[in-house]
């Protein structure tokens, strides 16, 4: 097996790199190497739309940095957490190194026909926020679950990206219902830094606190403990995923109860900026959401707030619920 440089920008087949680094040609857009400890995924955005797949794509930076949308590995039903999602999901805990490229033209000539590949550079799983679930119409047009991995640059990595690469803007306003987030998906365990043999570069799940990564599985922890109270007091409960004309990205409001008609954002910490954050997420998803003028919104917490941020919600219209030992405090919502 011989080798050839990876360098950001590089334009091959998927041929050259597993003659070069191993694994299959033919496994669909995550190939693992075993052999070399690399996993290479394949980012077709045009080519996805038959399966479902319109999330591919560069997003918008956020307070971390550079982010790149990649749709999981299933195409029909509902992709399961299982073989190389779970590859990709646990990359770092494996050892294993992640090289993205992106779909750029056909071949032509001998092999006239063929996908070429730009290579965008190495990357890393997000290891606050792996993966997302999304929705989408299979090739059979039923609706499934789909994930979708978020992907950071790796530590030093450059990356070749073009605004060719980023996520298209959705061209209507749409609501679809979709089932509430049953599971929070999380590496196994964090990678210590390591060097690959390739490039030299020192591959980290990321420089991002540890902290950061208990409040999320804390919110996602409470979301699905209110979820359960709510049905067990015989509500229905359900979710949206929303689509905004001219925005690239999806709106995905926490928790919609469908009996009494309120949308909850949910917080992992009880503190004003996080409150201040839900409010205004709560403001944007309303005007997207059915019957907007009825609809209540309210903020769901781990603890109390203080009575200055209790303040801020009443006069903002916005209801609160928190978590307390015996269940939850502020149900049923107050009659505006």
């Amino acid at each position: 097996m011989t080798t050839f440089e990876l360098a950001p920008g590089l334009i091959t087949t998927r041929a050259e790199v597993a003659a070069a680094y191993g694994g299959s040609i033919h496994s669909g857009g995550i190939v693992v190497a075993n052999e070399s400890k690399m996993v290479f995924i394949y980012s077709d955005p045009s080519a996805g739309e038959e399966h479902g797949y319109t999330f591919d794509g560069r997003a918008q930076d956020d307070q971390f940095g550079p982010l790149y949308h990649y749709t999981g590995a299933g195409r029909v039903g509902d992709q399961e957490m299982t073989d190389r999602n779970k590859a990709l999901r646990d990359h770092a805990a494996a050892g294993r190194s992640v090289y993205l490229f992106v779909a750029d033209g056909k071949v032509e000539g001998k092999n006239k026909g063929e996908t070429l590949q730009r290579y965008i550079g190495q990357v890393v799983v997000d290891p606050v926020l792996p993966v997302v679930e999304r929705h989408g119409p299979d090739r059979e047009g039923t609706l499934r679950r789909l994930f979708v991995f978020r992907m950071r640059p790796a530590e030093g990595a450059l990356l070749a990206w073009t605004d060719k690469d980023n996520l298209k803007p959705a061209t209507q306003n749409t609501i679809v219902e979709v089932p509430t987030p049953s599971k929070t998906f999380v590496p196994a365990q964090a990678a210590k830094p390591k060097k690959t043999e390739q490039h030299k570069t020192a591959e980290t799940t990321a420089t991002i606190a540890a902290g950061i990564r208990v409040v999320k599985r804390r919110e996602g922890q409470l979301v699905t403990a209110f979820e359960a109270h709510l049905v067990q007091l015989g509500h229905t409960v359900k979710s949206f995923q929303l689509t905004v004309e001219g925005e690239p990205d999806v709106l995905l409001p926490d928790l919609y109860d469908e009996t009494d008609h309120v949308l909850y954002e949910a917080k992992g910490l009880t503190t004003r900026p996080n409150v201040r954050m839900a409010i205004g997420q709560l403001a944007d998803y309303r005007r997207h959401m059915p019957e907007p003028k009825t609809l209540r919104v309210a903020v769901l917490l781990p603890s109390e707030p203080s009575p200055d941020v209790q303040k801020m919600l009443a006069v903002e219209n916005v209801a609160l619920v928190y978590q307390t030992a015996d269940g939850f405090q502020g149900l049923p919502l107050p009659v505006a």
